[in-house]
């Protein structure tokens, strides 16, 4: 079921969700305002025609006299996770916890205009209940995640204690967790830290961005593993202290050296030389997803207390992103 409202005068500079209730409740009497919320920040609700097509709705944001707005009214719950087949693999699985090796182009959780085929669809549908409850009906089993187009390691809890434990440990430091990252051009200096606070861009709601004084602490300590093509991009093993929204992509895109293939930081990409070979440099230059994967995690196991540690190669992509920064130099 689907409804359109315009904004009428007496809306103007109004939140959405107020907009929505006033609008919906005469004709849908049994949709709350935290209904109304729910169905905003689960992507049922859209602004028609926006200028920025990207930009994310929210049930706070203020609405303009005029604009047009499309809800759709679901027959099941909007917070109902549907289970579906999805491929990923199961690197290490006890009666505790799993760890996942994600694939790029798989979002972990259902979010606003992505509903399903997400990685939590996918683990409902092998593990059914067997995953803890903490983080919702959306999130299970979630303790932590890595962007759509980011591949590699993740950590599942199977139930609600072992999930308590490793957000405790998440937030002490007490996970590794180690990327590697195809940047543009050779970090100075080749090994060290990046201390920045990181918040959200004033200009672009969907970007992060760093701060000297705003936002939340975020620390990536990085190591130069290989460098191509007389600087032109390098290889860069990174690890993280903090885990904050897009933080290796703000953090390098901060010092001037965007991740290869990023959409969204893309500020410093870099021109190699003429005479580089021309189908390695088209092949880089269409390279459509930040070349960023989580190879290495390790910790204490929150209930066995044993030390494990798992590492995977990186995948073909980016294997075949890394033969054609060699056949430049």
């Amino acid at each position: 079921m689907k409804f359109e409202f315009c904004v009428d005068k007496p809306f103007d500079k109004e939140r959405l969700d107020i907009f929505l209730v006033n609008k919906l409740q005469p004709i849908k009497p049994e949709l709350s305002r935290k209904k109304i919320q729910d169905l905003i920040e689960n992507g049922f609700v859209a602004l028609l025609n926006p200028q920025n097509p990207k930009q994310k709705i929210l049930p706070s944001q203020k609405i303009n006299f005029n604009e047009n707005y499309l809800i759709e009214i679901t027959q099941s719950k909007p917070n109902e996770l549907t289970a579906q087949e999805i491929n990923f693999e199961v690197i290490f699985e006890d009666e505790h916890l799993l760890i996942i090796n994600k694939p790029h182009n798989l979002t972990v959780h259902p979010g606003p205009g992505n509903h399903d085929q997400t990685l939590a669809n996918g683990l409902l549908y092998r593990f059914q209940n067997n995953l803890s409850s903490i983080n919702g009906d959306f999130r299970p089993g979630i303790v932590h995640r890595l962007d759509k187009d980011t591949s590699g390691l993740i950590v599942v809890a199977k139930n609600d204690l072992t999930h308590q434990l490793l957000s405790k440990m998440l937030e002490q430091h007490k996970i590794e967790r180690y990327y590697l990252a195809f940047i543009y051009g050779v970090i100075n200096p080749q090994n060290g830290r990046i201390d920045k606070k990181i918040t959200r861009s004033p200009k672009n709601r969907l970007k992060m961005t760093t701060s000297r004084t705003k936002g939340r602490n975020a620390i990536t300590n990085y190591k130069t593993i290989e460098i191509f093509a007389d600087n032109f991009a390098s290889l860069v093993e990174c690890k993280l202290e903090t885990g904050r929204t897009h933080q290796i992509r703000v953090h390098f895109e901060s010092e001037k050296h965007s991740l290869i293939g990023d959409q969204l930081y893309s500020s410093c990409k870099k021109q190699p030389l003429i005479n580089f070979n021309h189908q390695a440099i088209e092949f880089i230059k269409n390279f459509s997803r930040q070349a960023l994967h989580s190879y290495k995690i390790g910790f204490t196991h929150p209930i066995t207390k044993k030390t494990i540690s798992f590492s995977i190669d990186l995948p073909l992509d980016l294997q075949e992103l890394c033969q054609n920064l060699k056949k430049l130099s």
